[in-house]
């Protein structure tokens, strides 16, 4: 089985033995994950805190329990760093939220008029995003934005899984009475 890639435990024990490269391959796998997580949690300064946060994890790599999953370990700390980042700042009303992709309907290109609505549509929901509280924001930045489950959601996050589902549920109404126009499909799990 020569050139198989080695499996994820085995890199993480590795890395937790000091392994530079094992924890390299191991950043690469979550980085994208990683830094959209940072962007929506502290926007522009999403990098900064990704970057901060891959030094801590390395420096704390030998604390690493294995009592849950890596790709649950580091995006916390991620998050963490970016919260830091922001509350440090102090830009609420900064966030950047960026909306990973955007989808078009079928094979064919969407009319000149749909695209405009289209595009109007995600700057309202976006604005209105972020207009949230910010446990209400980073809940559904989360869940939504990055396509996180429930559990991803709260253990990135550090919160209880029924702390996570109220906050949902508040941030939907919330966001439901503004933008009386979307469907209420946009935010289907």
């Amino acid at each position: 089985m020569e050139g198989r890639p080695p499996d994820d435990a085995l890199l993480v024990r590795r890395a937790c033995g000091g392994d530079a490269d094992a924890y390299e391959c191991r950043l690469l796998a979550h980085e994208d994950r990683a830094r959209r997580l940072a962007a929506v949690l502290c926007g522009v300064d999403g990098d900064d805190a990704v970057q901060e946060a891959f030094v801590k994890a390395w420096i704390h790599i030998g604390s690493f329990q294995g009592d849950g999953p890596f790709a649950a370990w580091l995006p916390r700390i991620v998050a963490n760093e970016a919260r830091n980042r922001r509350r440090a700042a102090g830009r609420r009303a900064g966030y950047e939220l960026r909306v990973v992709e955007d989808r078009a309907s079928g094979a064919a290109a969407p009319s000149p008029e749909s695209a405009v609505l289209d595009a109007e549509r995600r700057r309202a929901t976006v604005a209105a995003v972020t207009a949230l509280p910010p446990r209400l924001n980073e809940v559904v930045s989360c869940r939504y934005l990055l396509g996180m489950t429930e559990a991803e959601t709260a253990a990135v996050l550090g919160l209880p899984a029924g702390t996570v589902k109220s906050r949902l549920s508040r941030a939907l109404d919330r966001l439901r009475a503004d933008l009386p126009e979307r469907p209420n499909t946009w935010c289907a799990p």
